[in-house]
């Protein structure tokens, strides 16, 4: 039996289609509400219904291309948590370079809100850094590592997107990537007699799961730690 959410759900899902074929072959300006109607066979105020505004529109689409993306290339995220890094990071510059018109999309919202895909990107990065982090790897915050590694990786795809496709460094993402990676590892991983920046992160990192602690008692030693990880020395 067809239900009306059934009915909902396709209908959804065609508008999603072809809102992310026109993406595909015409580009960001031709996806207007009036164009995908249009291609989609329904009213626009069945868009506007469905997904509130365009912006809601257009992360229906970044959802639907990553999820489909993502599903055939998985990456593993357990032994070496630096070559997982690696490898993810290399998945996220690929996709970018693939689906050039929503990237650009996604990346230049002027909202200050993130898109959900963007959301769900960094949620995927901040587990890879804290796997850094919890292997004694990193010597800064984790924060300060993620948004390093997640400004590095938009600006790569950014600046390789903006160029000929014949003129475009195929070197440049790892390169990118060495030098971040260079400003936020640590040489090895860290023992209790090396630096106290570096053993400061990692304790940070196990510090919500020490035990004994009150809550507050644990939100005053976090603030401290980030208090000494974010310390400028004069």
């Amino acid at each position: 039996m067809v239900t009306t959410q059934d009915t909902r759900d396709d209908v959804r899902a065609g508008i999603v289609s072809a809102a992310t074929q026109l993406l595909r072959e015409k580009g960001a300006n031709a996806v207007t509400t009036r164009a995908v109607a249009q291609a989609a066979g329904v009213q626009a105020p069945t868009i506007y219904r469905l997904f509130g505004d365009k912006d809601g529109l257009i992360d229906a689409v970044a959802e639907h291309v990553m999820a489909t993306y993502v599903s055939g290339k998985a990456v593993a995220a357990d032994g070496d948590p630096v070559a997982d890094l690696r490898a993810g990071w290399r998945a996220h510059v690929e996709f970018g370079l693939t689906n050039p018109e929503l990237y650009a999309l996604i990346a230049t919202r002027g909202s200050g809100v993130p898109s959900p895909a963007t959301v769900a990107g960094l949620d995927v990065l901040r587990r890879r850094v804290r796997r850094l982090a919890a292997s004694g790897l990193l010597r800064v915050d984790e924060e300060r590592a993620l948004m390093m590694i997640h400004s590095a990786g938009n600006g790569t795809i950014l600046t390789l997107l903006g160029m000929p496709a014949d003129q475009r460094d195929p070197g440049l993402g790892e390169a990118m990537l060495d030098a971040v990676l260079t400003s936020i590892l640590a040489t090895t991983p860290i023992t209790p007699d090396t630096t106290a920046n570096a053993v400061a992160v990692t304790f940070a990192t196990v510090l919500p799961n020490l035990p004994g602690l009150t809550d507050a008692e644990r939100a005053l030693m976090a603030e401290w730690l980030h208090r000494s990880l974010t310390h400028q020395t004069p």
